[in-house]
């Protein structure tokens, strides 16, 4: 057995003591598990405690983040199947940048017979990326009707959880069918109010300026959560019509609202749009100042991508 074998396998043993901490140097090493490695991590995995699997995710996760070229895949894969949600939740974040169809089928599943509420939640939002895979072509046919089908039985089932049924809607919100459009307003015709946030957020993702006169209104609403998702679905929308719309938001009571708002008027970028940014930075606060400049970071970026080469 070489060193490395054993330098890995005695890891591992560190790992499943709950007196040890958990030191960010050696969890590096469980990134980009090989096979073997996995399948001898996951039988430590098991006699670990529900706490210590729980927080070795969220520690992952966190150094994932700080770390580009770490890799922890193959861990949270084996933290889908873990017997407590808090774990199984954790895991589905983890795996938020992973495109693979590997993971649609386990996430469809979590979504279709999970016992917690938050973790059905997680798997529609997750969903989600593959249901922009089938909208651009990239996802074959049975793949995108088992994301769909999931989905939507989540949306059209009554007795499920607003939160749920929500979670799956905006993640259909991508897809460019007429049915998806008949959720949407349905939704946003109800009484729940989870479900009328959600179909904002949807509205956003469908990137339809059809949707505007719906959003607008909302803009002026009682509600703050529905101020910050219609100005963050008319962001997505990008449609210059609505910029006098949102230069009130600019000055929200509501912080996230005002930041959205921000936030979208960069994503549209006109003309107006971006003085009424200049103008933040000079009248703004410091958290103000800051979403004001990332903003027009974002509208010189849409405007002037780098490595692009006008033409002589």
């Amino acid at each position: 057995m070489t060193e490395a074998v054993v330098s890995f396998d005695t890891h591992l043993q560190e790992l499943a003591d709950a007196s040890q901490p958990l030191a960010a140097s050696k969890l590096a090493g469980l990134s980009n598990l090989e096979t073997d490695q996995a399948a001898r991590f996951t039988e430590v995995w098991l006699e670990m405690g529900p706490a210590r699997r729980e927080s070795l995710i969220e520690t992952l996760i966190d150094l994932a983040e700080d770390n580009v070229e770490l890799n922890f895949d193959a861990v949270f894969f084996v933290a889908l199947a873990d017997e407590e949600a808090g774990a199984r939740r954790a895991a589905i974040r983890g795996l938020w940048e992973h495109e693979g169809r590997d993971l649609i089928d386990p996430l469809a599943g979590l979504l279709e017979g999970d016992g917690d509420a938050g973790v059905r939640a997680e798997a529609a939002l997750a969903l989600g990326r593959f249901v922009l895979q089938a909208e651009l072509g990239r996802l074959p046919a049975a793949h995108a009707e088992r994301v769909e089908r999931a989905l939507r039985r989540s949306v059209d089932d009554a007795s499920e959880v607003s939160e749920v049924r929500g979670r799956a809607l905006e993640s259909l919100g991508a897809l460019g069918r007429p049915w998806v459009s008949d959720l949407i307003r349905q939704a946003f015709a109800s009484l729940e109010r989870r479900l009328r946030l959600s179909a904002l957020q949807a509205m956003g993702r469908s990137c339809d300026a059809a949707w505007l006169p719906t959003l607008l209104p909302e803009l002026e609403s009682d509600d703050a959560e529905a101020r910050f998702e219609a100005a963050g679905a008319l962001g997505a929308i990008a449609n210059e019509a609505a910029t006098p719309h949102l230069l009130p938001l600019l000055h929200d009571d509501d912080a996230e609202a005002q930041e959205a708002a921000i936030a979208a008027l960069g994503q549209i970028g006109t003309k107006e749009a971006k003085e009424a940014l200049n103008d933040l930075l000079i009248a703004g606060d410091e958290r103000v100042r800051e979403a004001a400049t990332t903003a027009l970071a974002e509208a010189d970026f849409a405007e002037d991508p780098p490595g692009f080469m006008p033409s002589e």
